[in-house]
């Protein structure tokens, strides 16, 4: 297990409360041993005037679940971290249903970490995949 802080859906989604997360309604589903789960449905906000979903909002998705993710693998009472660089490739449009992002570390070092998010569609089919880096800071 890779949690320094207690890591539940519950309380990831408490801590979203009034961010653009909650906003976007990225919702917290599943925390396994090395992973996080969340979902966000496609909805008309998230689109762009073609109808299909605006690809900042994949990035959105993807710091958000692996940000998150990264700040449980840390002593919060002591580090947080904080995004250095975000790579994305759009692989697929989405234009409805709901969207399932996977974060997972590649690395978790004492002052940076890495971190891959696979955001798939309802057929389970890669719409993009993210390529997290961040700072682990000192409070």
């Amino acid at each position: 297990m890779i949690w320094k802080t207690k890591a539940n859906p519950e309380v990831l989604n408490k801590r979203s409360e009034n961010t653009l997360a909650e906003y976007l309604d990225i919702t917290f589903t599943e925390v396994g041993e090395d992973y996080v789960l969340a979902e966000m449905p496609v909805l008309q906000k998230h689109k762009q005037p073609i109808g299909i979903m605006n690809g900042g909002v994949s990035c959105v998705i993807a710091e958000t679940v692996g940000s998150t993710a990264a700040n449980y693998a840390v002593d919060l009472t002591k580090q947080y971290c904080v995004g250095l660089d975000i790579n994305t490739n759009h692989l697929r449009p989405v234009s409805s249903g709901v969207l399932t992002a996977k974060a997972f570390p590649f690395h978790i070092g004492k002052t940076t970490q890495v971190w891959s998010i696979e955001i798939r569609n309802d057929a389970d089919k890669l719409v993009s995949i993210n390529r997290l880096t961040l700072a682990v800071k000192d409070h």
